[in-house]
């Protein structure tokens, strides 16, 4: 099976959230849809924290010689 992808989880999410603003959906209906959201966000959340360990930001070493390195992506605690 082929590995989901975000703007399908996404777009599932969003169909889920416009079915739970349904007024004429019953009880059940509601918490299956509910349900379903929650797993699309989660499956969202997953991909986007798979995405964001693969972000590498190039650093200037700071020695003079203009070399690069890679080093990983940290997003700080107050930007989240």
């Amino acid at each position: 099976m082929a590995k989901e992808t975000f703007e399908k989880a996404l777009a599932d999410l969003e169909k889920a959230v416009e079915n739970l603003g349904r007024s004429d959906l019953k009880l059940d209906e509601t918490l299956r849809w509910f349900e379903r959201g929650v797993e699309r966000l989660a499956v969202c959340r997953q991909i986007l924290q798979e995405a964001e360990n693969r972000v590498e930001v190039l650093v200037n070493k700071g020695d003079g010689n203009e070399e690069m390195q890679v080093q990983p992506f940290h997003l700080e605690e107050n930007e989240e």
